[in-house]
């Protein structure tokens, strides 16, 4: 059970760096520097340079910050469980 639980917050975790990616491909289209090099760490203020830039143009954020941040939180959820139900 736990094995499958482990696998699903991998699925979660793809779809988080799908979003990752599509939030820092948003922010560079939209002429911000984006350092591939250091995304890990930076990723953060991709997001927010994202959510800025979206509520400017559209009054909402953008639909990829609710992607990743609902993703990661899946993951993490996912991953307690299993934890949880390991042992």
């Amino acid at each position: 059970m736990s094995n499958t639980l482990f696998k699903i917050a991998i699925i979660f975790v793809c779809w988080g760096i799908v979003s990752a990616i599509k939030i820092t491909s948003y922010v560079a289209k939209r002429g911000h520097k984006v350092s591939i090099l250091f995304l890990r760490i930076m990723i953060y203020k991709y997001i927010h340079q994202y959510t800025e830039i979206t509520k400017q143009e559209t009054g909402k954020i953008g639909p990829w910050f609710y992607h990743y941040v609902i993703s990661m939180n899946l993951t993490l959820i996912f991953i307690i469980i299993g934890i949880i139900l390991w042992y």
